[in-house]
């Protein structure tokens, strides 16, 4: 896990296989490109940086950040596509919706805690990732990029508990269920802006990030758990 920043890409599979020259190559090129880029925008504004830029700094040519990353949005924001694949645990008729949406957020805080627990300064740590979400929140591109890929993972939700509660797609239930799992995404995100102080250790935020998101999930649970039943 890179010193720099959060490797999300880690989080697309809990259970990797055994990782050979090629592969490990190109992760390590996607997080090289990611770091720059973010660093970059963090410093100058994501407007104010060139994709050409970011390929420039990292020796390679633009094509080749294109071919890791299909937009310059995706550069700082993949972690829908890591969200994306561990959404089909819903279809597991055994875990309640929720419960299996909280597992997911907690691998995925888990992540986080750990990047900021390896890291030497923690408060220059903890204040670069304050920094990110400053970006994000005020950076209308990367705004509308997390709605368009909170959209596609409400839709991509909706299937999977329709297939799961043998409705269409474009019934209410599933619909309204997919919705609300997915708040709790952004529930976590706000919390861990509210929670992020350098004189919590990182223990201690997961605890107050988790304890908003149970929060959260607590709410809409007795609804779902009423689904297939």
């Amino acid at each position: 896990m890179s010193t720099r920043t959060v490797n999300w890409t880690a989080l697309q599979d809990a259970t990797p296989s055994p990782e050979g020259l090629r592969e490990r190559k190109k992760r390590l090129m996607r997080q090289q490109l990611s770091d720059t880029a973010t660093e970059m925008f963090i410093e100058r504004g994501f407007d104010a940086v060139r994709v050409s830029e970011i390929a420039e700094a990292c020796g390679v040519s633009e094509k080749t950040v294109f071919n890791y990353f299909p937009t310059k949005e995706s550069l700082v924001l993949d972690l829908g596509e890591a969200t994306l694949n561990a959404l089909n645990d819903l279809a597991d008729p055994k875990s309640p919706p929720v419960e299996t949406a909280v597992r997911i957020l907690n691998e995925q805080l888990q992540a986080i805690t750990t990047w900021l627990s390896a890291q030497e300064n923690a408060a220059e740590a903890i204040n670069k990732f304050r920094q990110f979400g400053t970006l994000v929140a005020q950076t209308p591109a990367l705004r509308a990029h997390q709605r368009d890929m909170t959209d596609k993972l409400v839709t991509a939700a909706a299937q999977i508990l329709a297939t799961r509660l043998n409705q269409d797609t474009n019934d209410p239930e599933p619909q309204i269920a997919a919705v609300a799992l997915l708040g709790l995404w952004q529930v976590q995100f706000q919390a861990l802006r509210k929670h992020l102080d350098a004189n919590q250790t990182p223990e201690e935020i997961a605890k107050a990030v988790t304890a908003d998101v149970q929060r959260a999930a607590n709410t809409i649970n007795k609804g779902l758990t009423t689904l297939g039943k």
